[in-house]
Formats: C-alpha cells, structure tokens, sequence
C-alpha cells in the first residue's frame, strides 16, 4: 500500500478530486497549508511573497494503482499547457499497516 501526498494550488483542488472519483479513488483527507518550493516565493513589484497557500491532498492506494492515482493527480493539478513554477509536487510513501476505527479491523491492501 502506498500513501500519495499531492501539495498543489488550492483552485486546482476540487478538479482534482472530481478526476480522481471518476477514477475509482473516492477517498482523500486535505489540508490548507501553506510554503515554498525551489523559487523562494515570488515577488510582484516591490512585494515579495515568501510563502504561498497550497493544499496537501492526501490519498492511500494498492502499490499497484500507485502509477495511476499520480497521472491523475499530474494530468489535474497542471495549469497552463505544460505547467507552470508552483504547481505543487507529490510524494509517495509506503504505507506498512491500516486499521478502520469504526470496526476495530485490520484492512488488507486494494
């Protein structure tokens, strides 16, 4: 199992999700976050932005649906024809173990 965190432009969200429920991928967990990447910020006349508002969409898949949830992800969250700096990043990690709350159980990779 693996767990996929996608920082990405906060209006690119809803999309996103949309994308990745037409997909068969239903559940996320999303955080208002905010920071910078490689460009430092941005600065606009005089003003520099330091930090920029993102979210952090989180979303957990069999290792092999893995390559597909990031296509969507990719293919939704890039604006402009080929992207632009501060489109966001994802990050993949392994998930070694999940349990459902309301039932106590353990679950086994989808």
């Amino acid at each position: 199992m693996k767990m996929i965190f996608a920082v990405v432009r906060p209006e690119k969200v809803y999309e996103i999700n949309g994308a990745l429920a037409d997909t068969g991928f239903f559940a996320s967990t999303k955080w208002q976050v905010s920071g910078r990447g490689k460009q430092n910020g941005i600065q606009v006349g005089e003003i520099v932005y330091d930090e920029m508002s993102k979210v952090v969409l989180m979303v957990a898949c069999g290792d092999a649906d893995k390559n597909e949830v990031i296509d969507v992800i990719m293919e939704h969250a890039q604006t402009g024809e080929s992207g632009n700096s501060g489109d966001g990043r994802i990050f993949v990690m392994p998930v070694e173990e999940s349990y459902t709350i309301s039932s106590s159980t353990k679950d086994n990779e989808k």
